[in-house]
């Protein structure tokens, strides 16, 4: 399966690209697959994850063709 993976924000300049592409075979959790594709770099608490532009939880599956996009918190004030 084929899965496009984007970063935005303060991730994406912390691992010094936007995006990856990433390939692989049988069910992968998001979880997973930030351990896959970043594995020197542990998984940011309070992240917010969406898979075609809808937001989902850490264990969603994902799926071939899907675009998961990692964003960090956002804080206002």
């Amino acid at each position: 399966m084929s899965i496009k993976v984007r970063y935005f924000a303060s991730l994406k300049e912390s691992l010094g690209r936007a995006e990856d592409d990433f390939v692989h075979t049988g069910l992968l959790s998001i979880r997973e697959l930030w351990q896959r594709v970043n594995a020197a770099t542990p998984l940011p608490d309070n992240i917010l994850v969406a898979v075609n532009m809808d937001y989902v939880d850490l264990n969603y599956l994902v799926k071939d063709g899907d675009e998961v996009a990692f964003f960090p918190p956002v804080t206002g004030g």
